[in-house]
């Protein structure tokens, strides 16, 4: 039966995640849809429709598929990701919006490399470890070249710039070395490099500088700079906190959201959460992540039972990756952390990271159905 081949709390927790993402892209989106495309209030709905069309086709190929071929081409698909990755600064293929190169245009299709190479990058965590875990406490040998990878990676999304996607790439892949049996010793000095040019990268540019000392004044700052804030850089973030604020406990009503009229900017993309806190309310927000937690208590699971080191180190990177975009984008939504442009999984608009969500669905149930599929044989 179809519920002791694959794993069903993960399946329904994800699509009861997207019917509230299809159901809040359209209540978050039909103002500004309406405004930009002459009162066609369901623009960006539809778009997202026939995205999560093509999402549920890609999971049910990927659940279907064993997970264990993806080992063989797990060294071409990093490889081409970077390579896709070089292409948004190539003139004529590479598109800047807002002062950022990460979208690029192939036969009239717009993609952001970096959301696939998220998911190439951890199949290629995935692989290595499951071949070198034994060498992997060696720096030179084992360490070393796959920090290159991780390096290479992060530094061409940090040139776009993209640098929450970097920190996250970066983190996830960080995990993912840390389970894998990686000494700390060597986790800690690459973390360690990579802070201060980090740091130095950002004030390098004068709009990332900006950025990063309006987050430091909101703790730190007195109530005058706290205020010229909220009206110029921390425009977006005072929007969204007063949606949660004006939400309550129990929310608006659906599709009752006063912030989505043109005061929150992007109000269907990075910062939904707010018009789920404004329109669901407290209760409605708490049982979103509710459903995220049961996402991550199930990614773990599969991880745990995978039938084999790779399965296991692909469950590990894939459930972290979605969960670390939970909590920044959350944590950004709420104020703790500073902008970082990432989309929340499920929920925000946007087709390439749909895209890479549903395809982690789909190879996630499939390490649980391979796993059901080798107690099976051991009980036979």
């Amino acid at each position: 039966m179809l519920h002791q081949r694959i794993d069903l709390p993960l399946l329904v927790s994800s699509l009861l995640l997207l019917c509230v993402g299809s159901v809040m892209v359209y209540s978050a989106s039909s103002a500004v849809a309406a405004e930009m495309f002459s009162g066609d209030s369901g623009f960006f709905v539809k778009r997202y429709l026939v995205r999560l069309i093509l999402g549920i086709v890609v999971l049910i190929l990927f659940a279907s598929l064993n997970y264990q071929k993806l080992q063989k081409w797990s060294p071409i698909l990093i490889v081409i990701g970077m390579g896709f990755l070089a292409l948004v600064f190539v003139p004529g293929i590479g598109m800047t919006i807002r002062g950022a190169s990460r979208t690029i245009n192939l036969f009239s299709m717009t993609i952001q490399p970096a959301e696939g190479v998220k998911i190439a990058l951890v199949i290629f965590l995935a692989y290595w470890l499951a071949r070198r875990q034994h060498v992997m406490e060696r720096f030179f040998t084992g360490f070393l070249p796959v920090l290159a990878v991780i390096g290479a990676t992060c530094l061409l999304i940090g040139l776009q710039p993209d640098y929450g996607t970097a920190i996250v790439l970066a983190a996830t892949a960080f995990a993912v070395l840390y389970v894998g049996r990686a000494r700390l010793l060597h986790l800690a000095s690459a973390v360690g490099i990579m802070i201060p040019a980090l740091f130095y990268k950002l004030y390098s540019s004068a709009h990332s500088r900006g950025r990063l000392m309006t987050y430091f004044e909101r703790f730190f700052g007195d109530s005058a700079d706290q205020a010229q804030n909220f009206q110029g850089a921390d425009y977006q973030l005072q929007q969204a906190l007063i949606g949660l604020g004006t939400g309550g406990v129990f929310g608006n009503g659906l599709g009752q959201s006063r912030q989505k009229f043109l005061f929150l900017p992007d109000p269907h993309t990075d910062f939904v959460f707010a018009v789920i806190g404004e329109e669901l309310g407290f209760l409605g927000s708490v049982a979103v992540l509710g459903l995220f937690v049961v996402f991550a208590w199930r990614g773990v699971r599969i991880a745990r039972m995978a039938p084999d080191a790779f399965g296991f180190f692909l469950a590990s990177g894939l459930t972290m990756l979605i969960t670390l975009h939970v909590l920044v984008n959350i944590g950004v939504v709420t104020g703790l952390l500073p902008t970082t442009g990432l989309p929340l999984p499920f929920l925000s608009y946007g087709g390439s990271w749909l895209l890479v969500c549903m395809m982690s669905i789909g190879i996630l149930l499939n390490i649980s159905r391979m796993t059901y599929r080798r107690q099976r044989l051991q009980y036979d």
